[in-house]
């Protein structure tokens, strides 16, 4: 293979040692400004050295860095599945957040696998990361964090560890207290799988609601399913191809619901006509579905914000601490065609 020709080499990012040959001064000089210590340089050669680096454009190694002063400047995120678009739309606000503070953003992906989970969990707090955020499939199994500050999102934690949840049994109750306001009487429940963040809560809040209004809740009219629209879709065929068909339905996410969406329309159902649907999470998926999804609304930005301050700041004023979610109508309830 022919060499390339001298003008087509890559240039070679500048080292330390090319910084200290510049400015007159030894690479431990250099290294003094980079980390500004562990010993004091004086201010002519100080300013040396920083033109020097700028004439060179040179870029310290972050990495090492990091290491060396044993922080990273990193928070680390675990969530059970980035496709999602709750946990991605939650990834996003965390790292703009975290941007903001002077942070970067390691994102794992558990893939729904708690061994994954634990992994993740193990390689982040390897990199000595100041910070963990873990929305986790079971809290109880989670790998050891040590010192690492830890924040627990939407699962109750073991004695301890902090933890910043929704009122997801509130805003279940809300959304179903909704569909019985549209006159519904038989208000299925989609949801997800036992033991996944928020589940049990919201589940409870769909049972309180109905017994309070003496509607049924038997176990015809609850199916589950992973959170993904695949899933929501399959549950959802077999749910509305039941004997005494549901006239409303309670989706524990919005992904779930997109899916129960396309099955009425396999079904030939009308949505609301024919079935009302709300769902919890209130994410673009919501805003963007045909018809758009009425839903209960998780605050992302203070979810994110809440998380991030108690990891960098090493505490919560109360653990657990719960959020408030709202009630964003829509179209998919009927509330769309009552206001035209």
């Amino acid at each position: 293979m022919p060499k390339q020709d001298a003008q087509e080499q890559p240039a070679r990012a500048a080292t330390r040692t090319d910084v200290a040959r510049l400015a007159g001064v030894s690479t431990a000089v250099v290294s003094y400004v980079v980390n500004n210590g562990p010993r004091p340089v004086a201010a002519s050669t100080r300013t040396r050295v920083l033109a020097a680096m700028d004439e060179l454009d040179y870029r310290p190694n972050a990495v090492a860095r990091a290491l060396r002063m044993r922080s990273a400047q990193v928070v680390g995120l675990v969530v059970p599945d980035v496709s999602n678009t709750y946990f991605g739309a939650l990834a996003r606000e965390l790292s703009v957040q975290a941007f903001t503070a002077g942070y970067a953003l390691l994102l794992g992906d558990a893939d729904n696998d708690i061994d994954r989970e634990r992994a993740q969990v193990e390689s982040l707090v390897s990199h000595q990361i100041d910070g963990l955020v873990i929305v986790s499939l079971d809290p109880a199994s989670v790998a050891e964090t040590g010192t690492t500050p830890t924040v627990f999102l939407d699962q109750r934690s073991r004695p301890g560890q902090l933890s910043v949840i929704v009122d997801d049994r509130g805003g279940a109750a809300t959304a179903v207290s909704h569909l019985i306001g549209h006159g519904r009487t038989r208000i299925a429940l989609l949801s997800g799988p036992l033991g996944a963040p928020g589940v049990s809560e919201r589940e409870q809040g769909w049972r309180q609601e109905l017994d309070a209004a003496g509607l049924p809740t038997g176990d015809d009219l609850i199916v589950r399913s992973e959170f993904s629209r695949a899933g929501g879709f399959e549950a959802a065929l077999d749910l509305l191809s039941r004997e005494g068909r549901p006239d409303a339905v309670f989706v524990t996410s919005d992904v779930q619901a997109l899916g129960l969406l396309a099955a009425a329309r396999r079904l030939h159902l009308d949505v609301p006509k024919d079935l009302a649907v709300v769902s919890f999470d209130g994410t673009e998926d919501a805003v963007f579905s045909d018809p758009p999804l009425t839903a209960i609304e998780q605050p992302i930005h203070r979810i994110a914000e809440t998380a991030l301050a108690a990891v960098l700041e090493k505490g919560l004023e109360h653990s657990p601490l719960t959020i408030p979610v709202d009630l964003v109508v829509r179209d998919s309830c009927g509330c769309g065609a009552e206001r035209r």
